[in-house]
């Protein structure tokens, strides 16, 4: 019987503890985010949603916010499906601006889009846009 209620107060201490730690604790959040064709000052350049195939070089930006400690972001650039390029980048507390940039070739001409993911690869926000000639 006393074994029955030593292991009761455990558990009922255990819930007690869950209950406290918030479930998003730490979660970092994407305050702004954009494709754009430069990066000047710590700010997006001529941020869009459709780019000519001419320019030949995008950037990714990101203001990230809500940042406990030092961490990373990834950028995942995409044309359709194909994964083009995968860009880690250092975030600082409390909020850190940083970018990425990409390359675009004469024939990926379509649909792409940019997944930015923390450090555990859990999805902060897409960007998508397109390259016409």
């Amino acid at each position: 019987m006393k074994r029955f209620f030593y292991s009761s107060g455990v558990c009922a201490a255990i819930i007690t503890l869950c209950l406290m730690v918030p479930a998003q604790a730490g979660a970092l959040s994407v305050e702004s985010a954009s494709v754009c064709t430069g990066v000047a000052d710590r700010e997006p350049v001529d941020a869009g949603t459709s780019f000519s195939v001419s320019l030949g070089k995008l950037y990714c930006f990101s203001k990230i916010a809500d940042i406990q400690a030092a961490t990373e972001i990834v950028h995942v650039w995409y044309y359709g499906e194909t994964e083009r390029a995968r860009v880690s980048l250092g975030v600082n507390p409390p909020a850190w601006r940083t970018y990425s940039s990409k390359v675009i070739q004469a024939h990926e001409v379509g649909s792409w889009r940019v997944e930015i993911l923390d450090s555990s690869g859990n999805l902060l926000e897409t960007l998508k846009f397109e390259i016409t000639y």
